[in-house]
């Protein structure tokens, strides 16, 4: 048995392939129930953000075909189109970089605050599907108290700003000042709220999503 990361995020994959592997909530509930649906896996998690979509197992010798198979079933993607886009972290690499994940040291934008929330609320939904157990109920509590320790004890959420905030600010420099200018929102998730919302602050007049 061993503890298992595999997955992808904006360093490793184009943006067009991390949409399309993207879970929601009602998907990511049947993931579980395909990613259990074998005693390979004993444990599983899944996060999925617009930069990245990982799966936390607890997993017999093995469990990385099974999973790796399973995304290719639910998202129908070809093997092929994971292979030079994927990441696999086995033991101890694996629980550093789940540590990392959830401290935010792995983001597009280091520091930046969301993403301790996405990994407490993903983790709070396996839970709440039973598709966690005693190994990753141990490592991902672990994982949010480290985070919660990084962000007491150093400077790193001090001057953190997320994606969004940081391409309103790139707006700015190339623009200059926002007041009554449209804008295009690509994309209505997280990151695209966040983003609006700074523009609208910004005092941009008209919005397109």
């Amino acid at each position: 048995m061993d503890i298992l990361v595999v997955g992808l995020n904006h360093r490793t994959s184009p943006i067009e392939l991390r949409e399309k592997l993207a879970f929601s909530q009602e998907e990511t509930q049947q993931a579980y129930e395909k990613f259990l649906d074998h005693r390979l896996v004993r444990e599983v998690m899944v996060l999925s953000t617009c930069n990245r979509v990982e799966v936390y197992s607890w997993a017999n010798t093995g469990g990385e075909k099974r999973i790796l198979s399973t995304l290719q079933e639910l998202k129908g993607v070809r093997k092929e189109e994971l292979l030079h886009v994927t990441y696999v972290y086995h033991s101890r690499e694996a629980v550093k970089h789940i540590f990392r994940v959830a401290s935010s040291l792995d983001s597009m934008v280091l520091g930046e605050p969301q993403i301790v929330g996405q990994v407490k609320d993903a983790f709070e939904q396996a839970m709440a599907s039973e598709a966690t157990g005693v190994i990753l109920n141990q490592l991902m509590k672990k994982a949010l108290s480290v985070s919660k320790r990084i962000r007491t004890e150093t400077g790193i959420g001090e001057s953190a700003v997320s994606v969004s905030y940081a391409a309103v600010e790139l707006a700015k420099k190339i623009f200059g000042e926002l007041d009554r200018k449209k804008a295009l929102l690509v994309g209505a998730g997280e990151m695209a709220e966040l983003a609006a919302q700074h523009l609208v602050n910004q005092g941009v007049a008209q919005l397109v999503v």
